[in-house]
């Protein structure tokens, strides 16, 4: 497993489509960024667990793919954590930088049409926390098994994570991460992550 360029890829993972299931996220209201996320905090281990967040434009069609914010908050003790939205799966790690990396796993094959751009302002670590927030281009769409998938605005889109203790090996491209000792999914309501100023909390928080 090796890191790819934290603001060009994702993987290739899952394939994971919108079902009917009831959805278990819940919406959360940042006071540092002033985003609306919609928010799932997936158990881990017993007791703790990793806060994985999703806000969008309000204006975001089902028609076409459009921007995300992702924000992930993690204890220290987690080394590196794994979103997969749908087709790919976004990692984020925090390492001996001030600031968590997002990164990607090389197997089964890179996707480069993802972009991330980290928001410095509501990307932190202290004492017993990391997050990562960051925009990101191209997450909401992939090609799935039967064609090109965009993941619904309005409605509920099935996720899933991975997580492991073991820190990457190092910040290089070429650092290796360990693999995966926990993973699980759930049901995100994206309609609930609706932001009427999307693009002007992007801005205020870069």
């Amino acid at each position: 497993m090796h890191w790819k360029s934290a603001s060009a890829y994702a993987i290739a993972l899952l394939g994971l489509a919108p079902t009917s299931y009831a959805a278990n996220s819940v919406v959360y209201q940042d006071a540092q960024s002033g985003f609306t996320f919609s928010s799932y905090d997936a158990q881990y281990v017993i007791g703790s667990t990793i806060a994985f967040r999703i806000a969008i434009p309000s204006d975001a069609t089902p028609d076409a793919p459009y921007d995300a914010v992702l924000q992930v908050v993690a204890p220290v003790a987690v080394g590196w954590a794994g979103l997969a939205w749908g087709g790919s799966m976004s990692v984020m790690s925090q390492n001996s930088n001030p600031n968590p990396v997002e990164s990607a796993h090389s197997a089964p094959t890179s996707y480069a049409d993802a972009t991330y751009t980290l928001l410095s302002k509501a990307t932190e670590v202290n004492g017993t926390h990391w997050k990562y927030t960051a925009l990101c281009s191209g997450c909401t769409s992939f090609a799935g098994s039967s064609g090109n998938k965009i993941l619904t605005p309005d409605g509920d889109n099935r996720f899933a994570f991975a997580y492991s203790s073991s820190k990457p090996s190092g910040t290089s491209p070429d650092a290796t991460i360990n693999v995966h000792t926990v993973t699980n999914y759930w049901t995100h309501d994206f309609n609930a992550a609706k932001n009427e100023n999307f693009d002007a909390l992007v801005q205020q928080n870069a």
